[in-house]
């Protein structure tokens, strides 16, 4: 079952409207006393609908969660589409200059005080969460991929576990390293990292970035999971076929 509502993000959009999806697990309605695990994602539009994604292929969650009888509640944001690079600005954890889009003033910090002060909030009161941070998941690709990355590392009194998909880690290597180093992580943080073969050359130096970027985590603490995928693209469909890996990352349990 998917939820679909408008919402408002007064700090980056004013009353400017965008969907939000909540995915309900087929066990929500027999179990009235069960809770479960949320997680949160990013470009909501792209994660359960192909007339919604931007480019007419979704992630395809939900066919993909009830055909395991997963047992999460999935809470997906769409994201500003503004022409003005809305989307890289909201999903930037910093400022960046790039020679395509020229400088971007990240206002990722703003986008995730909101999930945590407003929209975690309106979930946790609305439905039967496991609101802990164990319970608590975040994750995206590409930029959606920073900004999970970003979450677990900034946020991680909130968010426990994160799963960062061909994480856009090239806008500012340097200032992905010194955020993960000087970040305070709590040992039982677990991520799921990864980056196809085939996009690897999309961005000069991918390769080294993500290897060490994946060594740096490991380093600080956290419980990783990183694959380079075998014929991976960077595109909803190669991310669909991600989805059991990360799953799997996510609701591990000792």
């Amino acid at each position: 079952m998917i939820k679909i509502w408008q919402i408002m993000i007064p700090a980056l959009t004013g009353r400017e409207k965008r969907r939000a999806y909540l995915y309900l697990p087929k066990s929500y309605r027999r179990n009235p006393e069960k809770r479960y695990p949320v997680l949160y994602m990013f470009d909501g539009h792209n994660v359960f609908f192909d007339d919604h994604a931007t480019y007419g292929k979704s992630w395809g969650m939900k066919d993909y969660l009830d055909r395991v009888n997963a047992e999460v509640i999935v809470a997906a944001i769409e994201c500003n589409h503004s022409p003005d690079h809305g989307r890289l600005k909201e999903y930037s954890p910093f400022t960046f200059t790039d020679r395509h889009f020229g400088t971007i003033t990240g206002k990722g910090e703003k986008t995730m005080d909101w999930i945590e002060r407003y929209f975690k909030p309106m979930i946790d009161s609305r439905y039967r969460t496991l609101s802990d941070r164990e319970h608590t998941w975040i994750a995206g690709s590409s930029m959606g991929g920073l900004m999970s990355l970003y979450a677990v590392l900034e946020y991680n009194h909130v968010f426990g576990r994160a799963a960062a998909l061909s994480p856009s880690i090239w806008t500012d290597p340097e200032k992905v390293s010194e955020m993960i180093k000087k970040a305070e992580i709590d040992p039982n943080t677990v991520l799921y990292l990864d980056y196809g073969s085939e996009e690897l050359r999309n961005h000069e130096g991918m390769k080294v970035g993500f290897a060490k970027t994946t060594a740096l985590l490991v380093e600080k603490g956290l419980m990783v999971e990183s694959r380079i995928v075998p014929g991976g693209r960077h595109c909803e469909a190669s991310w669909e076929r991600q989805i059991p890996f990360f799953m799997q990352t996510l609701q591990y349990t000792e």
